[in-house]
């Protein structure tokens, strides 16, 4: 979906097809069959924006296929979809039944991540639409944090030097800019905005800045102005946003609210909970379930937030919880609302509906499209009360 800026440029909103499990060039194929135009045809759109996810092998059959690629292009275009950006941050294996830290690696201290993501960074060159120049994909905040010393930051730092000349080569080579992102995320290297500084200033290149994930923003409890102006004054590029919202319990003290918190600690995704202390800094579990564990080592004196990326259209969960949407719509504002936008890729990411409470999953493919289609046109909706025109 395609948004005119009140500055004249257009801004791209996208669904992340995270959400449907696939790992080969097949897999992908069937989901622009059996999800993606589904959804356009809901919304009732010609044209759809699709964050496409590309595991390792399905990437790894593109790029060496130059015929393959020209193929998911002509699929794309004849089913009406286009794609601006990609979610590098899963390597392999996000279908499966436990993602847990697998999801972190390989890290950027390790060459394949650099190789696979220069391998994203080229076929998405091929793949934007005719009328676009400019290109963008979201990776992992460098590591997760154990084990992770200053010979694999210098490892991670080179790779990330390497990539910005190999995507100033692409560049002139088939002029179309691709940018990437890091993704903060807690529990990993750079958890907020705040730690992205260091690393990204010392890069200094404009192809390498942050993806901005409003869920992950929120359960970190970062505020939106503070976090994004922090990166303007940086000097910090937003080369995209992952528009969601994280679990939040204002009371985690409260049997009842615990009870509630329990129903969303699954097996698949870890969950990082977060609170804050009243000096300002973050308590912090891996997981839910950990934070919910008799003795945990988690206060229940402040509000808890969970990673945990909650559909928002459908309304808060159930009570006595709620979501961080309103971060969501703070974030949004600032990062479209103004003269000019931060940044003009955004992505709803919403990967998490089979992980929901079994009362609250979808139980056919029917509904999974219409739950996706909901939260584009919540976030549709958000755009043009901004003043944004929506484009056909």
């Amino acid at each position: 979906m395609r948004f005119r800026h009140p500055d004249g440029s257009t801004v791209h909103l996208a669904y992340c097809t995270n959400v449907h499990p696939a790992e080969t060039l097949d897999g992908v194929l069937a989901q622009l069959r059996d999800h993606c135009e589904p959804v356009r045809k809901r919304l009732g759109r010609d044209r759809l924006g699709i964050g496409l996810w590309l595991a390792r092998d399905a990437a790894h059959a593109l790029v060496t296929d130059p015929a393959a690629l020209r193929g998911l292009r002509t699929e794309l275009d004849r089913r009406g979809l286009e794609v601006v950006t990609l979610n590098g941050f899963p390597y392999e294996g996000f279908g499966a039944e436990e993602v847990k830290y697998r999801v972190y690696k390989p890290d950027w201290a390790d060459p394949e991540r650099l190789e696979h993501t220069t391998s994203l960074a080229r076929l998405l060159a091929g793949l934007l639409p005719d009328d676009v120049t400019d290109g963008t994909i979201s990776t992992l905040p460098l590591a997760w944090r154990t084990a992770y010393d200053e010979t694999r930051a210098d490892k991670a730092r080179a790779a990330l030097v390497t990539l910005a000349e190999r995507l100033d080569a692409l560049q002139d080579l088939t002029g179309r800019s691709i940018r990437i992102g890091l993704e903060p995320e807690p529990g990993c290297v750079v958890e907020t905005t705040h730690d992205a500084l260091a690393p990204l200033t010392a890069i200094a290149h404009d192809r390498i800045g942050v993806c901005v994930d409003t869920c992950h923003l929120a359960t970190s409890f970062e505020d939106p102005h503070t976090a994004l102006d922090a990166l303007a004054a940086a000097r910090v590029p937003v080369v995209k946003s992952q528009l969601s919202a994280a679990l939040h319990a204002d009371h985690p003290a409260d049997p009842a609210v615990r009870e509630a918190l329990a129903a969303f600690a699954e097996p698949r995704f870890l969950h990082q909970t977060r609170t804050t202390t009243p000096s300002g800094g973050l308590h912090g579990t891996d997981d839910l379930d950990e934070a919910l564990a008799d003795g945990g080592p988690l206060p229940d004196t402040a509000p808890w937030r969970a990673h945990f990326h909650v559909p928002s259209a459908r309304g808060p969960p159930p009570r006595p919880l709620t979501s961080t949407l309103p971060v969501l719509k703070t974030a949004l504002t600032r990062l479209v609302g103004g003269p000019h936008p931060l940044t003009r890729h955004l992505e709803v990411e919403t990967y998490t509906w089979q992980a929901l409470p079994p009362e609250l999953r979808p139980r056919a493919r029917a509904q999974l499209t219409d739950g996706i289609a909901a939260e584009l046109t919540l976030a549709r909706d958000l755009l043009t009360d901004l003043g944004l025109k929506e484009l056909p």
